[in-house]
């Protein structure tokens, strides 16, 4: 059975710490987002509709569940430093496909790899960070987590769009930048100490399925839910709402597409930051209102056409999306007992990512018939719902804190 070193001190010295591990984090998870300003691009140079772009799109969830539910905890067995330069590796080849792009083939390969990355990501790097914080540093390590998951995704579209706007090779250049960065990530991975004492080499794959605990479904069930309606705001961010700025509200510079994205992500990262200081019982219910009123500022710049208010809609939305998701996660991990700890959070960020994948498909076929728009308008209007029923039931029957 593996152990984790216990000191510090003991992973060597005058190496990189916590901060070191959330700058690969936050690389890897950067790549995941990239393509999300150039989609129009590609559907000018490819001549795919909406919906494929929000099929592309949900290959990326697909390759983050079935890598979750296949290997989310295999750096425990491994070790920390060989999964971190796995998931660096599978990003690097993403961003090969991207910049070897002929047709549809290898965007759905490039975002399949893409998903089999951040798969890995989101368990190896929070538990990366969070080892290698020191006596007191606990809590900034907790935070930096946050901000290198949701600041690389946010940081993503950031880089594209502006390297496409302002920049030649709008297709190639994003992934080239993006390959000198994973560079970077993996002599820092050189660097940083191993946190898992006697790794085992090539340990056998265990996969883990669905498992919640029945002691737990009352508080997984809404919580998930809470998850669920968040991760599907995110997702339809960085799925359609470039084309939603271009399309709908006439701005066509993809550094404008880029930020609009990055605020979503900042708003989650500002959410999760305030958990820390709200009780999980008071947290949960407030983020599911705070994300209602993003989705209606969201379905009101589509109504009226507006930038500032999709912007404030992103930050607002992204904010209650980061409270609930947190809150949720906490609600879910402290519930569950000990020995299906790790199987009942994998099985809720199964259902996080489902909500980032199937809801926009949805949109995306609904396009076909109302526009973006009228599928903009029916998604936030069903996002609403379940947000407000979710948050009305967590505010009558709060979970317990742990």
């Amino acid at each position: 059975m593996t152990r984790m070193i216990g000191s510090p001190a003991t992973r060597g010295r005058h190496r990189p710490g916590y901060a070191g591990a959330a700058a690969v984090f936050a690389i890897g998870m950067a790549g995941t987002t990239l393509p999300t300003p150039l989609y129009g691009l590609y559907r000018q140079e490819l001549g795919f509709s909406e919906l494929m772009v929000t099929v592309v799109f949900a290959v990326y969830a697909l390759g983050v569940i079935v890598t979750l539910l296949v290997a989310g905890n295999y750096s425990d067995e491994a070790g920390r430093r060989p999964v971190l330069f796995c998931a660096l590796g599978l990003g690097a080849l993403s961003a090969g496909c991207f910049l070897l792009e002929g047709g549809l083939p290898l965007l759905f390969a490039g975002r399949l790899l893409s998903g089999f990355s951040a798969g890995l990501l989101s368990g190896v790097g929070t538990v990366s960070v969070l080892e290698l914080a020191g006596p007191g540093q606990k809590a900034r390590a907790g935070f930096a987590a946050t901000a290198a998951n949701m600041g690389g995704l946010g940081c993503g579209p950031l880089l594209a769009g502006v390297l496409a706007e302002y920049a030649p090779l709008p297709l190639l250049l994003p992934f080239l930048a993006h390959l000198v960065l994973i560079a970077a990530g993996c002599v820092l991975v050189l660097l940083l100490p191993e946190t898992v004492e006697h790794p085992r080499r090539r340990p056998p794959l265990k996969p883990q399925g669905l498992r919640v605990p029945p002691e737990v479904r009352g508080v997984f069930v809404p919580c998930g839910l809470a998850a669920f309606a968040g991760f599907s705001l995110l997702g339809l961010f960085t799925s359609v709402a470039p084309s939603f700025v271009a399309e709908t509200l006439g701005v066509r510079n993809h550094a404008v597409s880029g930020l609009v994205v990055f605020s979503i992500f900042l708003g989650s990262t500002l959410g999760q930051s305030l958990v820390g200081r709200t009780p999980v019982r008071r947290a949960l219910p407030l983020g599911c209102a705070v994300l209602v009123a993003g989705l209606i500022l969201v379905g009101s710049s589509l109504a009226v056409r507006s930038l500032a208010l999709l912007v404030a809609g992103a930050v607002c939305g992204g904010t209650g999306q980061g409270m609930a998701f947190r809150a949720a996660l906490s609600a879910v991990s402290g519930a569950a007992p000990a020995a299906h700890r790790g199987g009942t959070v994998s099985s809720f960020f199964v259902v996080a990512y489902t909500g980032i994948s199937l809801p926009v498909v949805g949109v995306g076929a609904l396009t076909l018939g109302l526009g973006l728009v009228g599928a903009g308008l029916t998604f936030t209007a069903c996002a609403t719902v379940l947000a407000a029923g979710t948050g009305l039931y967590l505010l009558r029957h709060p979970p317990a804190e742990s």
